[in-house]
């Protein structure tokens, strides 16, 4: 049975259903599969095996937090290495991630999609069921697979730490 929570997040003014449990620093992180955006399957650790990844849930690329957010992103990838894999992952269909990928210059990170099984939502506490979107979340994990940062925003516009995200996978490569 999947779990699902209320009460820690709103949108539009309305509580909504977190499905799935938070992840915890020290956790195992588990395995997901999410859509490239070709359609193929992409497994989030075995297809990033032996890097450090910074993998950010995203609501939709076509708002501008989002937008903002993944070009950050893409911009401090290049001065990461090749060792740190950035994902972010939405549930917009992967027409609309290549469309948009395109159209902002997006090449250093991977914009996966979520959204035919929304397996990695379910298994990161990060879907809302009543929108079936993802709540914004960053996560960091080791090339051992084990989280070592965790961050779910306390809304929906609220964007993310970077210097806290980059310090954390740059201290994971050590």
């Amino acid at each position: 049975m999947v779990m699902e929570r209320e009460g820690l997040l709103q949108f539009g003014g309305k509580d909504v259903t977190v499905i799935g449990p938070d992840m915890e620093v020290g956790q195992k992180a588990p395995e997901f599969t999410v859509h490239a955006q070709n359609w193929t399957d992409f497994l989030g650790l075995a297809d990033t095996q032996g890097k450090v990844r910074i993998i950010a849930a995203a609501p939709s690329l076509e708002t501008s937090v989002c937008d903002r957010e993944t070009r950050k992103f893409n911009e401090e990838a290049a001065a990461l290495g090749e060792d740190i894999a950035i994902l972010v992952i939405s549930t917009d269909l992967p027409f609309t991630q290549k469309r948009w990928c395109s159209a902002a210059g997006i090449e250093q990170v991977q914009v996966l999609s979520d959204h035919k099984s929304a397996d990695f939502g379910t298994k990161y506490g990060c879907l809302l069921k009543e929108h079936r979107i993802l709540r914004r979340a960053v996560f960091v994990i080791d090339a051992d697979d084990r989280l070592v940062y965790v961050d779910y925003m306390p809304a929906i516009g609220t964007e993310p730490n970077y210097a806290e995200v980059l310090a954390s996978a740059k201290s994971a490569l050590a």
